[in-house]
């Protein structure tokens, strides 16, 4: 769908118009992550499982998935959405957005290769939508400038591993699709709720 010309379908199920929105017989949900647990739920003998079966780690699994959306997706748009007339300079924005991701990696088993250690789990498939789109700030802002150390080999292979995994490469458009849209991020134009959200000071709408 076109998130500038949603469909009338879309707005009956959710009235904000945000994607992800899926109907269940008949009736809405929406929000990714809720979006992502139910299917685990709703559908028990679907593999692979993406949440622990392990209580304390499903709890931990839930606080790094609210870390993603809380901190690191507004800390991403704080960084694209910078403009030189900020009062902010470019080099802040781009450290807190770094520190957002290295507190990310420390959390990690620090094997892995995935967060949680050799399986793929929901946290992965949380932030492996942004974690694919880094090259924007390459193209857009100087570059990520990704410093030395032991938290960003561990980051390295983390990344290597989600931008090769079948299901991330078959549900991630080229570069040339998002180009014009990240433009209008880049430039502080865009009008999704994300970006006014974010214009605003404010988090994940």
């Amino acid at each position: 769908m076109n998130p500038y010309h949603k469909p009338e379908s879309l707005l009956k199920l959710n009235p904000r118009g945000l994607v992800p929105t899926l109907e269940y017989n008949q009736k809405p949900l929406y929000e990714s992550t809720v979006i992502c647990e139910f299917l685990e739920e709703a559908y028990p003998n679907a593999t692979p499982h993406l949440m622990p079966t392990d209580p304390y780690t499903r709890a931990r699994t839930r606080i790094w998935t609210d870390f993603v959306t809380s901190r690191i997706i507004p800390a991403f748009h704080r960084f694209l959405q910078h403009q030189p007339s900020s009062s902010s300079s470019i080099d802040d924005v781009r450290a807190e957005f770094l520190d957002k991701l290295k507190q990310f990696t420390e959390a990690m088993d620090p094997v892995g290769p995935y967060f949680l250690g050799e399986e793929v789990s929901l946290i992965d498939l949380i932030l492996a939508p942004w974690a694919v789109r880094l090259w924007v700030f390459d193209h857009f802002k100087g570059g990520l400038n990704i410093p030395q150390g032991e938290a960003w080999e561990r980051w390295g292979k983390w990344l290597s591993v989600i931008e090769k995994r079948q299901s991330v490469i078959s549900t991630t458009s080229d570069r040339e699709h998002y180009l014009p849209i990240y433009q209008r991020y880049a430039d502080d134009t865009a009008q999704s709720e994300l970006a006014k959200a974010t214009r605003e000071g404010k988090g994940v709408p």
